[in-house]
């Protein structure tokens, strides 16, 4: 495992993390939304180091990212974001109104729940065992397709430059990520989802999302 290093606040966090994971891509933008200075270590996927005993010390399960705040560990993306808000006050994720702050949870949900999954390895590896390659894609675009259907219809009535507002909180967050892999990776066609499109293009202005793409990750393959 490798590590570097993001600027920002003076303590002693440490982010495990992998440069194209949406997971760890979504608590990286927290982190620079916040100002927030941590260590980058470096867990590469493909050559199994989150299977090593030491990794696993950190989080039985074998995911990233995990943050270690001192002798706090924290593992889950959403749990780690949280965990900042609560200690990091500064440019708060969620808003104060209660139906704003629910719509931000619900996105937030059905992104960690139903679409990201389709993006873990352990799953892809096991279903282009029995189907292939391209079955697999087909399955996976037209499942995040659905999705992406559903939140064009939460979002129609909240959204303004950002998910909810002219603000970033944690749908963008949660967002982004999704969008990038979407669109860059996965060539889903941005007419079909004119909200989306119109927010993933927003986000390649803001520094704090800029900077946590995969791409300009320490361990990033090019």
């Amino acid at each position: 495992m490798a590590a570097g290093c993001a600027e920002g606040v003076a303590n002693n966090l440490k982010l495990y993390s992998y440069w194209n994971s949406s997971c760890s891509f979504r608590v990286r933008i927290a982190l620079n939304l916040k100002g927030i200075k941590y260590e980058y270590k470096a867990v590469d996927l493909l050559k199994g180091e989150q299977s090593d005993p030491e990794f696993l010390k950190l989080n039985p399960i074998g995911f990233v990212p995990i943050l270690v705040d001192g002798d706090v560990v924290i593992a889950d993306s959403f749990a780690i974001i949280m965990y900042l808000e609560d200690k990091y006050p500064q440019n708060p994720l969620l808003p104060h109104d209660i139906h704003k702050r629910a719509i931000n949870f619900q996105v937030a949900t059905i992104v960690s729940s139903t679409i990201q999954p389709l993006h873990n390895l352990r799953l892809l590896k096991y279903i282009e065992e029995k189907v292939s390659h391209e079955e697999t894609h087909r399955w996976t675009n037209s499942v995040i397709e659905r999705c992406f259907k559903a939140l064009e219809k939460l979002l129609k009535d909240h959204r303004g430059r950002y998910a909810t507002g002219d603000e970033v909180f944690l749908a963008d967050l949660f967002l982004a990520p999704q969008l990038y892999a979407a669109f860059t990776m996965l060539n889903i066609d941005t007419k079909l989802f004119p909200i989306l499109a119109g927010l993933h293009k927003s986000y390649k202005e803001i520094p704090a999302f800029h900077e946590a793409l995969p791409e300009n990750q320490p361990d990033a393959e090019h």
